[in-house]
């Protein structure tokens, strides 16, 4: 089938979203490929968003109170009817090109890769204007338990990406394209198969994270269960990066308290025994700031620990149902936590 026959399913969650949504929308509408399905989820938004996007979608849930990203992306796949989907955040806007560039990016790549992003270019205000600089090219891992965004801060015309050559039988990647980590839930496209492999109880994101490193999750999920993620540069999305450490001491407390909790949640769930021996010393380094932190100038983000405390038990649940299957060792995925 050629790639314009095939369905994409755009899902786009706002949460008094207004100020964006006439960018975004813009850019969903202008994609060049032919065949796309837009599912909202809206969080009980309390500002125009709905209003606005509602004539443009194929399908609104509208939820009664905010359940946060993960529960409304998961609840956007299980009525989408796309080959591939793509995850798209109210305050990115899309090249005309985008989702057509990844999906061809993507099949030429082949089947062991499940994901795919742009480049994402920093932007600002309510139009989202480019700015100029990296804002993302997808995911990378630090040995300290910290995920980050590759290249970010770098400008295009002088990011020269490392290329690695370690691909499975039948993967060829583009030229220009690079394999990474992860990519970033800001404008992410899946396959659908990728999507539904990765399921744990029926979920695909986890519903445990909210919102904030749920991306990262399911990259590392995907990981230890042998999938690959590729950027293709030439694909390009602007976006408002929001949530950054410059910022956090203007952000909501429930922010900051989600992202301490999801950064602990990442490796009680998927980091084996070799990765947790071999990061130990910059995890423990990384974890006491965190701690002190929490415990001097961040109080309201405590809460973070008695809920991991909480829910041990079924944390417990879900790292196993995880390490049962996976098929891919920590000493394969060293090279990836630098």
């Amino acid at each position: 089938m050629e790639v314009s026959e095939r369905l994409i399913s755009v899902v786009l969650v706002t949460w008094n979203s207004a100020h964006y949504l006439p960018r975004c929308i813009e850019g969903i509408r202008g994609q060049s490929h032919p065949r796309i399905e837009l599912i909202v989820v809206d969080n009980a938004s309390t500002d125009a968003s709905v209003a606005l996007i509602e004539p443009h979608a194929a399908r609104l849930i509208r939820n009664e109170s905010n359940l946060g990203f993960s529960v409304a992306v998961n609840r956007a796949i299980a009525v989408a009817s796309g080959e591939w989907v793509l995850v798209v955040n109210p305050d990115c806007h899309l090249d005309a090109e985008y989702s057509t560039r990844l999906v061809r990016a993507l099949d030429t790549a082949g089947p062991a890769f499940g994901a795919g992003t742009g480049m994402l270019v920093r932007a600002r205000g309510d139009e989202i204007e480019p700015i100029g600089e990296i804002d993302s090219l997808g995911i990378r891992m630090t040995r300290s338990g910290r995920h980050l965004d590759l290249g970010q801060g770098e400008f295009p015309e002088r990011w020269t990406a490392v290329v690695d050559r370690d691909l499975p039988a039948g993967c060829r990647l583009p030229s220009g394209a690079i394999e990474v980590f992860g990519v970033s839930g800001a404008a992410a496209m899946y396959r659908r198969s990728f999507l539904q492999e990765l399921a744990i109880d029926g979920e695909i994101l986890d519903e445990d994270f909210f919102a904030f490193r749920e991306d990262a999750d399911l990259a590392w999920r995907a990981r230890l269960f042998g999938w690959r993620a590729l950027c293709e540069p030439t694909a390009i999305a602007h976006h408002v990066r929001r949530v950054t450490p410059r910022t956090r001491r203007a952000l909501p407390p429930e922010v900051n308290m989600h992202s301490v909790k999801n950064r602990f949640l990442l490796r009680i769930k998927n980091e084996g025994a070799f990765l947790a021996l071999r990061n130990l010393p910059f995890e423990l380094a990384r974890d006491l700031v965190v701690f002190v932190a929490a415990l001097t100038i961040e109080r309201t983000s405590l809460p973070a620990f008695s809920w991991i405390w909480r829910n041990r038990h079924r944390l417990r649940e879900k790292r196993r149902a995880i390490q049962m299957r996976r098929t891919v060792s920590d000493r394969q995925l060293a090279r990836w936590f630098r």
